[in-house]
Order: structure tokens, then sequence, then C-alpha cells
């Protein structure tokens, strides 16, 4: 009796120390975003640099500087800034992507950055900041 109240002591103990552990990396690694308004706003650090480096940069051919205001250091780039219009233009954009890939695609939950998209940036953009107009 007294082997088994021992046991699921220590089972208890390992169990919560596990729990916590995950608990810490969890909270560690979780960032906040702020003024993220079509991308999750709990997204991961990681997924974010791959959309912006893995999916926009290729498929509009420029880089961060195009979308994202300089800061007042003049020395970095202020991402949550709004003050350059392209950010917003793009905002725009990566709605239209959604809702084409939803409604005419029926990609049931489409994601910014997500393989399932039939519809990206690279569609239209094909590596060019603006895209060739179509002409009559």
């Amino acid at each position: 009796m007294k082997a088994n109240r021992k046991i699921i002591a220590i089972v208890t103990l390992v169990a919560s120390a596990a729990v916590g552990t995950t608990t810490a990396s969890v909270n560690s690694n979780s960032q906040q975003y702020k003024n993220l308004k079509v991308l999750p706003p709990n997204i991961s650090s990681k997924d974010l640099q791959e959309i912006m480096t893995d999916d926009f940069q290729p498929a509009l051919g420029v880089s961060c500087d195009f979308c994202h205001a300089t800061a007042k250091d003049g020395h970095s780039l202020d991402f949550v800034s709004d003050a350059k219009p392209e950010k917003e233009v793009s905002r725009t954009m990566m709605r239209m992507t959604l809702d084409l890939n939803k409604k005419y695609f029926k990609v049931k939950q489409p994601l910014i950055g997500s393989s399932s998209l039939i519809i990206t940036c690279n569609t239209c953009h094909k590596g060019a900041a603006f895209p060739e107009q179509a002409t009559e």
C-alpha cells in the first residue's frame, strides 16, 4: 500500500513538473505582435518570418522596406507603423487572396502562407512589385 502511494506521488510530481515546463516554454516562445490585421496576432516568429521572406519577398520582388516604414532612429524598420500606404494595400491583397481561395477554390480555412492556397501573391505578381495590367 505504501509503495503504491509513493509511486502515485512520484508520478504526480513528475507530471506536474512536465506540465509546468511545457507551459513555461510555450509562454516564453509565444510573442504577441502588434497591429496585425490579417495575420493572426499570436503567429509564431518562425511562421511570420517564413511568410514575409519565403512568400512575399520573392513573389513581389521587394524587401521589407517596401511596406514597412523606417523607424524614428533611422536605422531600423517600424513594423507596427501604418505610415506607408503599401502596408494597407498588402492587407487588402491578402484578404482578396484568402477570399478567392475560399469562394472559388473551396479552401475551407485559407491562411496566408498555407500550402493549401491555390491563388497566392505570386499568381499575379510573378516576382514584380506591380503586376502587369491586362490590355484590352
